[in-house]
């Protein structure tokens, strides 16, 4: 009676994750706030910027018609928070898709060239890391300006590469001395099909998780910026841009800075729960528990 063949690295890695209890509740509450986000229009009781009474329905306290109060503008603070909820994912998924490309391609030339090449792109990132990337992100959009979603979707990617490309680049320097890899070379394989049909895809696993982990980061980093005024202005909605509105009413009206407060805070560390089982899931010999 032969065996069944042993299920791949990605099928058991699956596996894993989905036997993991704290990934479970994680998907569930990311899947929760993106069915909220996009039928915001029917979940949402009222329009994010509706000012149906700005003298008397300004700062009222949550109360069954307005669960998380309403602010200065009389606006709905649950209408907007669930309008926000479509911003941070859509802005930190693509930010992260553009970092995780860059990034990869630029350690895995680094790592597989080796030599000279490798030490000179290794402290071009050296020198972008020690920058540190709220400072890069305020220079360039304090000289920027005014700008669209696309444009800062497209800053945050161009500054949250240098990172991965560190941990692409030990990955893929640590395969090319394989034997897998050697025995390729030795069959007449050409370095671009070598990198390309055997390194990269057992090097993807630490992208997957930097990727997870860094949605996380870039939510922040986003609302911070609209906090500061420099990301997603108004009319748009945005967790950054609603606190910023509650920031000089907390002892007044908290509830205007506490919900979406506590909605990033959710969402974020829901993101690094699922990073963590994800890490633990692709490489379960990497025990990093206490």
């Amino acid at each position: 009676m032969s065996t069944p063949p042993a299920a791949g690295p990605w099928r058991a890695a699956l596996g894993r994750l989905r036997g993991d209890r704290v990934a479970r509740l994680a998907v569930a509450v990311l899947a929760a706030f993106f069915l909220i986000a996009l039928f915001a229009p029917v979940v949402a009781p009222y329009a994010p910027n509706a000012q149906p009474d700005i003298a008397g329905a300004a700062r009222l306290a949550p109360s069954w018609s307005h669960p998380f109060g309403t602010d200065a503008f009389s606006r709905d603070v649950l209408s907007r928070v669930i309008y926000g909820a479509r911003i941070p994912p859509r802005v930190a998924t693509r930010a992260i898709v553009r970092a995780m490309a860059v990034g990869t391609a630029w350690g895995a030339i680094a790592g597989f060239a080796g030599g000279a090449t490798d030490a000179l792109m290794m402290r071009i990132i050296d020198a972008l890391l020690a920058i540190p990337r709220i400072l890069i992100l305020l220079l360039v959009l304090g000289l920027w300006g005014s700008i669209s979603l696309p444009s800062l979707v497209f800053v945050l990617g161009l500054t949250g590469w240098f990172g991965t490309s560190r941990l692409v680049r030990e990955r893929v320097r640590a395969l090319a001395r394989q034997d897998f890899t050697l025995a390729a070379r030795a069959i007449g394989a050409r370095d671009v099909r070598v990198l390309w049909r055997h390194v990269m895809p057992n090097a993807l696993s630490p992208v997957i998780v930097a990727a997870t982990l860094g949605i996380g980061n870039v939510i922040v980093l986003e609302a911070a910026l609209s906090y500061l005024g420099i990301g997603v202005r108004p009319p748009h909605a945005s967790w950054g841009n609603i606190i910023q509105d509650g920031a000089d009413q907390i002892g007044t009206a908290w509830w205007v800075a506490l919900f979406p407060g506590l909605a990033m805070l959710v969402t974020v560390i829901a993101f690094n729960l699922l990073g963590d089982s994800l890490r633990d899931a692709l490489d379960p010999r990497d025990d990093r528990r206490p």
